[in-house]
């Protein structure tokens, strides 16, 4: 037996297969941004909020509804009564020092490794739609084939970093059991780093289990290879099951998400700088946390942001105040010098209309703009994360290509070359047969598949096709030129064993088809 780069076992005539796999399309390195980032607060308003964040945890306090976390929270000093956990500013500070500004995470294909944090981003595709809307456009229950397709798309789709976890909910498959299946579809389908699943404590040790496996024990204690999510419940209370499923990550030292649930205006004040105030003391409370279990290991300042209309209660994606907000806790984040997470390309549509493009670009701009690191939900999403849409999902992921591109910044190496085709074509010439036009075309500006340029008159000979079903072709073609990047078979079937093993042992006691 040999260990590849990852700390991968490779077996015989397995690894000799696994070798041999090509990829027709490659991943686009992190994101390191090259543009500004928009900065709304000034030191003083900083300075502010964090000390109204602090008071929140000096004075209000934090539910912890969990034994262990209290116990915890006393031998780490914290004054707790009953549940509730009131932090010292100074105790807070020194625990979320030790908290890794930047790593990388370690996908099974070496090649797929991503440097993350600081001015490094990545994109990850959205999770948890209990519906899809399918190759025909029809909204219905997703199956474990429908989540494998949305593993291959994000596998073949550049701008997607990660194949994430239960990006539909699988119908047919007991739900007390699905996150075994979900773990092996992110695994099997995609070399990118995946998310792990947090729906309980021991379903988030069963994914890291699974990960280990692949991985191997040793190298996941000192390497990041999968990410959970924990939410909060807001205002100001963190329960067992998330509390639990941070401890079990912290104890592999793999990065979890501490991610306030924001509904600004439900949940939070109906005002931007006061609901950045409470969700930042949430988030600290949770990253200070991480590291009272596990001195050292990646957290990530995570939230969920939405806004709530006045009218309906229904919560919104695209407004001007979760840009702002947006904005104000990248700022917080770099303040603590800590990696943040955001959602992207959001929709509250129920189609993929006009409103779900708007929507969605106008996140993805603001998210750019304010330097977030892990870039969540950057496909899919609309319904306010009712569903995934196939057609929006390679759209989706297009436009985070093209924001990609823009966040780079600007390119100055072939400016004077390009000076000298000024001077070569002078007035009135064209620069379309010039060297510099012929050596840059491709990659001069960024030139969309999905979206139609043409005239009228060609797009009408062509069918007048719109973009909806100009995605879906997009997405039937993908899928038919899929790939799978194989798995290591003795890690392949280990995998299976486990899972075979632990279906045994728990109950299938949910009932298939449950609507939640």
């Amino acid at each position: 037996m040999s260990v590849d780069a990852v700390g991968t076992v490779r077996r015989g005539r397995g690894a000799r297969t696994a070798l041999r796999q090509t990829r027709d399309i490659k991943m686009l390195p992190s994101l390191k941004r090259g543009i500004p980032l928009t900065e709304p607060m000034s030191a003083e308003r900083i300075a502010q909020i964090d000390s109204a964040s602090m008071d929140i945890l000096e004075q209000v306090g934090v539910v912890f509804r969990d034994p262990i976390a209290l116990e915890d929270w006393k031998r780490a000093g914290a004054d707790v009564r009953g549940e509730t956990v009131f932090l010292d500013r100074e105790l807070v500070r020194g625990l979320i020092k030790s908290i890794p500004s930047s790593f990388t995470y370690h996908a099974r294909n070496p090649a797929n490794n991503l440097p993350f944090g600081k001015d490094h981003s990545i994109f990850v595709p959205m999770t948890g739609a209990p519906f899809l809307r399918d190759l025909d456009d029809v909204r219905r229950n997703p199956t474990l084939e429908d989540l494998a397709n949305f593993h291959k798309l994000s596998h073949m789709l550049p701008a997607m970093h990660s194949s994430a976890h239960h990006i539909v909910e699988p119908y047919d498959h007991p739900i007390s059991q699905r996150h075994l299946r979900i773990t092996y579809s992110s695994m099997k389908h995609s070399d990118k780093t995946f998310m792990g699943m947090t729906t309980s404590p021991k379903n988030a040790e069963d994914v890291l289990e699974m990960a280990a496996i692949l991985f191997g024990k040793d190298f996941m204690m000192t390497h990041p290879v999968v990410t959970g999510n924990c939410n909060g419940n807001s205002p100001l209370v963190w329960d067992e099951t998330m509390l639990g499923a941070m401890r079990a990550f912290a104890r592999y030292n793999q990065p979890v998400l501490c991610s306030p649930f924001v509904l600004g205006g439900a949940n939070t004040p109906a005002s931007v700088a006061p609901t950045v105030a409470q969700l930042n003391a949430e988030a600290l409370s949770a990253l200070a946390y991480t590291q009272v279990v596990n001195k050292g290991t990646p957290a990530i300042y995570g939230h969920y942001l939405a806004t709530v209309s006045m009218k309906s209660g229904a919560p919104m994606a695209g407004t001007p105040e979760i840009s702002l907000m947006n904005m104000m806790i990248g700022q917080m984040a770099r303040f603590y010098d800590i990696p943040w997470r955001t959602s992207n390309t959001l929709g509250g549509s129920k189609t993929f209309d006009a409103q779900a493009g708007y929507e969605s670009a106008s996140t993805m701009m603001a998210v750019l703009m304010s330097g977030a690191n892990y870039i969540w939900h950057s496909a899919g999403w609309n319904e306010a994360g009712m569903h995934c849409s196939m057609a929006k999902f390679v759209v989706d992921a297009e436009q985070c290509a093209m924001g990609y591109r823009m966040a780079q910044g600007v390119n100055w190496d072939d400016f004077d070359a390009a000076m000298q085709a000024v001077r070569d074509v002078g007035p009135g010439g064209h620069y379309l047969g010039h060297p510099h036009t012929l050596e840059n075309f491709q990659r001069a500006f960024f030139m969309p598949d999905m979206f139609d340029n043409n005239s009228i008159e060609q797009w009408q000979a062509e069918g007048s096709v719109e973009i909806t079903e100009r995605a879906l072709q997009r997405v039937r073609a993908m899928l038919g030129e899929y790939e799978e990047p194989k798995l290591d078979a003795g890690i392949n079937d280990e995998l299976l064993d486990y899972i075979a093993r632990r279906e045994r042992e728990i109950p299938a006691a949910d009932a298939l088809n449950q609507d939640y």
